[in-house]
């Protein structure tokens, strides 16, 4: 089969979080498949995050600063045509979903979208799993040979070590593009990244007012933890919006997840059910949170959190 195209992503002038991910299961898909990974990426700032890849061919669509749709898109299309390549995999990220689409449509090849797994099958074709309505559903489906896929963030670890420097060569893309880059607005991305954390103390509304965020943080801090939450209190305005779990928010998978009052709505679960271990703790029995939960308990979380900090040996 053809070889399999990792479109890169810049964040901050370094390679995302989820691209890297997406590298790192690009080169174990591979080596099943017996074919090579080749990178793209796009602006000056990406060359030396492609050159650090892993990848065994790289691209470099040199002529624009950033994303820009048709740009990119005329770059990915003329790379698939190079290589014949024999799978696209993209962040499902804004950016990835929009060039995704884009390309699968202009060149007539099947898509995939949130997939949170991937796997080779015999015969050059792979099986992905998605989730559809708002995460309510997972479907497992077939991917045959070509196909474009965009992957949401934290599905897999990027637990490969990268040695080697991969070339890079640089592409020239013919036309001009009707669209151009106006401004780039970067995302608050706040003092701690979520998805790196290994031991996360998840709040929703039954924290009931931000005086209580201090419980959680002690509590936190007896774990060695990170404090995340559901959407409800981003909404109320209690903590920023990088800090939360689930489809608007981010997809984490640590090795504890502590839900504390979170009920556990499709969209939440969606970000943090495949965390290894779960422990929710809510007064409703009937509470959602408690079908993807390990372990689990029913009691008020603001007389329980002091008490496990206590026991932690945390704050007095």
């Amino acid at each position: 089969m053809g070889p399999i195209i990792v479109v890169v992503e810049m964040q901050s002038d370094a390679m995302s979080p989820a691209s890297a991910e997406l590298l790192s299961r690009a080169r174990q898909l591979a080596r099943a498949q017996s074919t090579r990974v080749v990178a793209l990426g796009f602006g000056e700032a990406a060359r030396g995050a492609l050159g650090s890849s892993g990848a065994d061919d790289a691209f470099l669509a040199a002529g624009a600063d950033a994303y820009v749709p048709t740009q990119a898109e005329a770059a990915l299309r003329q790379v698939l045509q190079e290589t014949a390549a024999g799978l696209v995999l993209l962040p499902n990220t804004t950016m990835g979903m929009d060039l995704g689409a884009a390309t699968a449509a202009a060149e007539g090849r099947p898509m995939v979208a949130y997939a949170t797994s991937l796997a080779a099958v015999e015969g050059g074709a792979f099986k992905a799993t998605s989730q559809v309505y708002g995460g309510k559903l997972v479907a497992e489906v077939a991917v045959p040979e070509g196909s474009v896929v965009t992957v949401l963030p934290g599905s897999w670890p990027a637990d490969e070590a990268v040695s080697g420097t991969t070339p890079v060569r640089d592409l020239v893309v013919a036309g001009e593009s009707p669209m151009e880059l106006v401004r780039t607005i970067e995302p608050d991305t706040g003092d701690v990244d979520i998805t790196r954390a290994d031991v996360l103390v998840s709040v929703g509304r039954g924290i009931q007012d931000p005086d209580n965020l201090e419980l959680a943080d002690e509590l936190a801090e007896a774990l060695g933890a990170v404090v995340s939450c559901s959407r409800p209190v981003v909404d109320a305005g209690w903590l920023p919006r990088a800090r939360q779990v689930g489809k608007s928010g981010q997809t984490v998978k640590p090795k504890l997840y502590l839900a504390l009052g979170i009920s556990g709505a499709p969209e939440h679960l969606q970000g943090m059910k495949d965390s290894e271990i779960i422990v929710a703790i809510n007064s409703d029995p009937t509470a959602p949170i408690f079908e993807v939960a390990h372990y689990g308990a029913t009691c008020d979380i603001l007389e329980l959190m002091p008490i496990l900090t206590e026991r932690l040996g945390g704050a007095d």
